[in-house]
Order: structure tokens, then sequence, then C-alpha cells
């Protein structure tokens, strides 16, 4: 969904400068039809981002095709879809059954005839990963997908242990940041208790 928060992080990062790639993701009601996928990308490229993101393979195709046909770079997304987890039932692992790795594999060769430059492969059994990354000619960035995909990327709460609730298979975090935070909020509840004071700027 493309809000006012989103805008202003873009355009404030284009008015300093900022020297990396910016893309952004978005939900698929903000894009029911090809005309307003454009509309959608084309606000986000008028305040800094280099790039825009669809979760979807073959069901998105005329979506990406108009996307890139305005010029405005585009990387898919398949195999498990944050945006759609509630429809399917929770996080699950894809391409573990023939026809969800024909699927897959279908998507990916789709995506990339549509005009994107990268295809993000989230919890992809790795075998099948492997042999989209050999399919296709762009680019395929995995999340927890293995190791034979081109690159990798990980979700910087899970990285870092954020939500300790929820900590996915192949994520082991490489830090403790709900502890901490748990942590100084129960120091700072027990120094207010006992002295009876609170912080001053006076």
């Amino acid at each position: 969904m493309v809000t006012q928060d989103s805008t202003e992080k873009f355009r404030g990062m284009k008015q300093r400068g900022e020297k990396i790639t910016a893309l952004t993701a978005y939900d698929y009601p903000t894009a029911e039809t090809p005309a307003q996928a454009v509309e959608t990308a084309k606000r986000f490229v008028d305040v800094g981002a280099q790039a825009v993101k669809l979760e979807g393979g073959v069901s998105h195709v005329e979506k990406i095709e108009a996307i890139t046909q305005a010029g405005i770079p585009f990387m898919a997304h398949i195999g498990m879809l944050p945006q759609h987890v509630r429809e399917e039932g929770g996080y699950k692992v894809k391409g573990r059954t023939h026809s969800e790795a024909e699927a897959l594999l279908s998507d990916a060769r789709a995506v990339e005839k549509a005009g994107a430059f990268s295809v993000v492969l989230e919890i992809v059994v790795a075998d099948i990963a492997k042999q989209i990354t050999h399919a296709v000619d762009i680019p395929t960035i995995g999340i927890g997908s293995g190791e034979h995909c081109d690159g990798q990327i990980l979700v910087t709460h899970d990285l870092i242990g954020l939500f300790p609730w929820f900590t996915p298979k192949f994520v082991s975090p490489q830090a403790r940041v709900a502890d901490e935070i748990r942590n100084a909020a129960r120091a700072f509840i027990e120094r207010t208790r006992g002295s009876g004071t609170a912080p001053s700027g006076g």
C-alpha cells in the first residue's frame, strides 16, 4: 500500500542524496489493474525509489509488463508470499510437490519474460530453487531457499532477533535485540519504582 509515511521516507532519502538502491514492495490490492500498478509504481519513483516489487508470478504478468514497459525496474517475488500468508494458512515451504515445483518454474519464466530484472525466491525447496536459478537468466535472490540462488537476503527483524515469538526455521539470529529491549524496560521500571522519581529535563 502506498502511504504518506512510505513516500516521505523515499523523498527524504532522495533529498539527502543517499547513494543506495531504494526498492519498495507493495500489496496486490494497490495494483488491481495494470494501469493502477503503473500509477502506484510511478508514485514511488517520483519520490526516489529506483525499483518496485510485487508478490506473485503468472497471475501478475500483465501488471509486470505494464510497469516495465513504463520504464520502471521491477523485481519479482515468488514462493512463499508474506502478504498472502493468512490466505495460505501460514509460512509454508514451497516446491515440495511436483505441481508446486512446476508452478514455481512457470512463475519464474513468466516474470522474466514480462521484464523483471530479478526474482526473489522465498522459502522454496533448495533443489527447486537451484532448478529455477538455472532455468532463468535473471538473478535469483533467496530467502531461506538454499545456497544455489544468485544472491541472499534476510529480513532484518529475523537476523537481529526482534521477534523471538516467531523465528523462521532457516534463521539463526545473530543478536537478541528483543531480550535487550525487555531488559532495558525492566531496568527502567525497577529504577523508577525504587526511587519514586521519573526522568526530567529540568
